[in-house]
């Protein structure tokens, strides 16, 4: 199988989260923070450990501003129900993932607050900028965006509306799913106040982590309340980070394995990861583009503009039909569909059909993107037949 759902989750993963996620169950598995034992004490280190190299990558103050949890969504949903109130405004992009869209739909009926849409304009970053800032009112509370779109991989221009929002005084939180392994980001240098990542993506972790970085004051209600094995006689939840949000049983194994996800990606640095992606990217849109019936959504994705994500359909036929050809006939997995971002495929009207998508990894190498290219086009062709014979199944 050759692997190109690196979007939904990255495979294979580092030898060393390999190693990390068994060591962490045969040889460490205790309960960390809840006793005083050697071995509770190793489990505590390491969760200690992916804090100190999580803030390193995102460039926190400190370790404690890094919150451990099951998703980039909870962290997003951490963010989204506990900052925002009756009444308040939000603004966030045209290119915006269910993550965002679901909880404000959410919050809309349930807690009166609104919303407006900005709309994302590829590879004019002050254009978007402005309409950012048409957007904001009065009672805006939060601006909320992607780093990068999860289905066209246009990056958005992220210190620029970071900096836009210190003007305001409002808060920006930032969806780094899409982003975090691949793109510099650091809260503290960009201003950044909540920085949510998926610890499975990018940062080649297990599935089942994510991060909330917080760089602000202002901390939002937690979602849940519960035992922290800190402040036991008190009642009330713990105010310090990062107990304030981490009640019950932290995901030790999930961790241990971020952790070395994290040291992998700072050991090779995102700019070069970047750098390599993208030159791998470009080599499959020109591949896609010279295929007669393909259609491609975006401009040829460069590093300034584009992480490398890359959506395609064969024209006239359905994207998962065209995802369950590469699958079957070619080994070549790849996700179609709406990838859980509705406002994405509207903003570029793909609403209907949705994309098949492509999304690379460190793993990703030339040859790889040549057989896709080559499946691509040995699809089409045989599509091209079924249609020029009146729909007779020709793939048999």
């Amino acid at each position: 199988m050759i692997y190109f759902d690196n979007g939904a989750t990255t495979f294979p993963k580092p030898p060393s989260v390999i190693r990390a996620v068994n060591a962490a169950m045969q040889r460490y598995g205790a309960n960390p923070g809840r006793s005083g034992h050697t071995m509770s004490l190793r489990a505590s280190e390491v969760i200690y450990d992916c804090r100190r190299n999580a803030a390193r990558l995102f460039g926190a103050e400190s370790p404690e501003n890094i919150i451990f949890t099951d998703s980039c969504t909870t962290a997003l949903n951490i963010v989204l129900h506990g900052l925002l109130r009756r009444g308040d405004h939000v603004v966030i992009s045209s290119l915006e993932h269910n993550a965002v869209a679901r909880p404000l739909a959410y919050l809309q009926k349930t807690r009166g607050i609104s919303y407006s849409v900005a709309e994302v304009a590829e590879n004019d970053d002050e254009r978007t900028l402005q309409n950012f800032r048409r957007a904001i009112n009065g009672n805006t509370a939060l601006v909320v965006c992607t780093a990068a779109s999860n289905v066209f991989g246009v990056r958005l221009p992220v210190a620029r509306i970071a900096a836009l929002c210190r003007i305001y005084q409002i808060p920006f939180c930032l969806d780094a799913a899409q982003g975090a392994g691949v793109l510099p980001l650091s809260v503290t240098d960009m201003g950044i106040d909540f920085l949510c990542a998926a610890g499975h993506k990018g940062l080649y972790g297990p599935m089942g982590t994510g991060i909330l970085v917080i760089n602000s004051q202002t901390l939002p209600a937690p979602l849940t309340q519960g035992g922290t094995g800190s402040l036991s006689l008190s009642l009330d939840q713990p105010e310090a980070l990062p107990d304030k949000y981490e009640s019950g049983t932290p995901n030790l194994i999930g961790i241990a394995g971020l952790n070395e996800g994290i040291k992998f990606v700072l050991a090779r640095g995102e700019e070069k990861i970047l750098h390599a992606e993208t030159r791998l990217a470009q080599r499959l849109y020109d591949g896609l583009s010279r295929i007669p019936g393909v259609k491609l959504y975006t401009a040829r994705p460069e590093e300034p503009t584009h992480v490398p994500v890359i959506s395609f359909n064969i024209m006239g036929h359905d994207s998962e039909e065209v995802a369950a050809l590469l699958d079957s006939r070619f080994a070549v997995a790849v996700r179609a569909g709406l990838h859980c971002a509705p406002l994405a495929h509207k903003a570029y009207g793909t609403e209907q059909n949705g994309t098949v998508r492509a999304v690379l990894s460190v793993y990703t190498n030339p040859a790889q993107i040549d057989h896709l290219i080559m499946s691509v086009r040995k699809i089409q062709k045989l599509l091209s037949k079924k249609v020029a014979i009146g729909n007779k199944n020709v793939l048999e």
